[in-house]
């Protein structure tokens, strides 16, 4: 089987400024072609490093991968790097310049500089990957029994060209045998339960693998099998995931790339019932998540973000004895915004949180991760009181979950 890794190029991703998202999506890509990431490193703009990685990439790897450093000006070396590393030539191409690199200049009606020549410079006899997002072509070196990708460094470039131009070659290279997955997403149990409770099925596994992955507030389980053809896998797989089921169906909430919030949209659009959130302490989070979802007007008519209790006065109906004799933070103010912004709204459900994110805000009864969210709907109101653990964002992620589940459970009982 072909082993593979990724490069990242870019002393930005060193520095924290970016992420370095590309890893996760090729890694995923490849896994399909039945190829094994076992490597991903990033590193700055600078040729001598890069090359010295690239050199100990070729001792381990059949596949080589990197993004970034394809630019025009002299820190983008990643060109310089593979030729060095490789011992090959590194020379203008007039084909290349007026085929890949001139046309998106003609496009947008400007004039390529002096330094947009260095894109058309051709490592050996590489082969250019069209690149018709940016002025930044891709290369493919094929060398000694390695195979280098030279890819641009922005999503929206890199991403294409590699399902264009090369996953084509890598699906070639690597034959018939695939690598396939299985997620489970589980909500309601922690990372140290699930192992308990699988230890024997983890136990000496080869092919398929079982791996939980703890989630931000909710747990994953990956299956994970390889096979010749895509549905040997998924049968290896079945068997598993059926005990799987029968063990932790109770919290299985959905499968794959599925998330709470598109399980809830789902179940909102099938039964025709709208939505309306009140948010305090997660500030529009809720409405994010379901606002991300195409067609989410069909469900969701609107929120208040009800951050100070003269907002949840005057525009939920919560009333001046509750706050001052329960606090913002309580049971009964995250019933009566539930409440509130339902009759507000006209929604069949609404859905409140209300809660102390910190680092401040504590008492010795209301600690940091202290939330309170409820689900209001013509059949009365049901409120969950939990205390997250994490910093500030966690806790608000947390309770945005968790207000998310609690609707699905009332949907689904």
């Amino acid at each position: 089987m072909l082993s593979a890794e990724l490069i990242a190029v870019g002393t930005e991703i060193l520095l924290g400024q970016i992420d370095n998202s590309h890893a996760r999506y090729l890694s995923e890509e490849l896994a399909k072609l039945g190829v094994s990431v076992y490597y991903h490193s990033a590193v700055g703009d600078n040729v001598d490093r890069l090359t010295a990685l690239i050199k100990r990439a070729m001792a381990r790897s059949q596949i080589v991968i990197l993004t970034g450093g394809l630019g025009p000006t002299g820190d983008d070396v990643t060109r310089d790097a593979v030729a060095e590393a490789c011992n090959l030539p590194l020379t203008f191409s007039a084909q290349a310049y007026e085929e890949h690199v001139l046309p998106y200049f003609l496009r947008m009606n400007k004039e390529p500089s002096e330094t947009n020549r260095r894109q058309a410079l051709q490592i050996g006899d590489a082969e250019f990957l069209v690149n018709p997002r940016g002025t930044a072509p891709g290369q493919y070196v094929r060398h000694e029994g390695h195979h280098f990708f030279l890819l641009p460094g922005p999503p929206l470039e890199m991403r294409p060209m590699f399902e264009e131009s090369v996953r084509p070659k890598i699906a070639v290279l690597s034959g018939s045998s695939v690598i396939h997955s299985r997620v489970l997403r589980l909500y309601g149990i922690g990372e140290s339960d699930v192992e308990s409770m699988l230890q024997d099925m983890m136990r000496g596994q080869t092919n398929p693998t079982l791996a939980p992955l703890a989630s931000e507030g909710e747990m994953v389980l990956r299956l994970t099998a390889k096979a010749a053809v895509r549905e040997e896998a998924i049968a290896l797989i079945a068997p598993v995931e059926k005990e799987l089921m029968k063990r932790l169906g109770q919290y299985v909430y959905g499968f794959d790339d599925t998330s709470l919030a598109q399980v809830v949209f789902h179940e909102l659009q099938e039964r025709g019932k709208t939505i309306s959130f009140a948010e305090s302490c997660t500030g529009g989070m809720l409405s994010s998540m379901i606002v991300d979802l195409p067609g989410s007007s069909e469900v969701f008519l609107g929120s208040v973000v009800s951050y100070s209790d003269a907002v949840k006065r005057a525009i939920l109906g919560v009333s001046e004895n509750s706050l001052e004799q329960h606090g913002a933070v309580s049971e009964e103010v995250a019933r009566a915004m539930a409440q509130g912004v339902r009759a507000a709204l006209g929604t069949d459900y609404g859905v409140s949180v209300t809660g102390i994110a910190g680092p401040g805000g504590a008492t010795v009864d209301k600690p940091v991760g202290l939330v309170y969210t409820a689900v209001a709907s013509a059949d009365g109101v049901k409120v969950m009181r939990r205390v997250f653990s994490g910093n500030r964002m966690q806790v608000r992620i947390r309770a945005a979950k968790l207000a998310m589940y609690l609707l699905l459970q009332e949907l689904i009982r």
